[in-house]
């Protein structure tokens, strides 16, 4: 079955909440593994343009934010599930969603 590895990023005090999610809907699953992924720590920069509701950040305003990079795997048949999660449990109008796929080599 095709698979593919997920990446996004959330701000730190946001991050066990979309894990979670990820997990409950499907991904991280790797042989008899559950809720596998990958997290390293960095800065987010953004600047909200007119017409965008921010969660943190001023309309026009260079914003830096604390965020970690979630990495998992996700089969083919759980993506749609796992982007659902991610958005409902995700802080932001629109985080920043990267979707590889890739080849598990078991």
């Amino acid at each position: 079955m095709k698979s593919y590895k997920i990446v996004v990023y959330v701000p730190e005090a946001d991050g066990e909440a979309v894990r979670g999610a990820m997990g409950e809907a499907g991904a991280g699953r790797i042989g008899n593994y559950a809720d596998c992924s990958f997290t390293v720590k960095g800065i987010g920069r953004f600047r909200p343009r007119a017409g965008a509701h921010p969660t943190i950040g001023t309309v026009g305003q260079l914003t830096a934010v604390e965020e970690e990079r979630i990495e998992t795997v996700c089969a083919e048949d759980k993506l749609k599930a796992v982007l659902k999660a991610i958005r409902a449990a995700h802080p932001y109008e629109e985080p920043a969603i990267d979707v590889y796929p890739i080849e598990l080599v078991e």
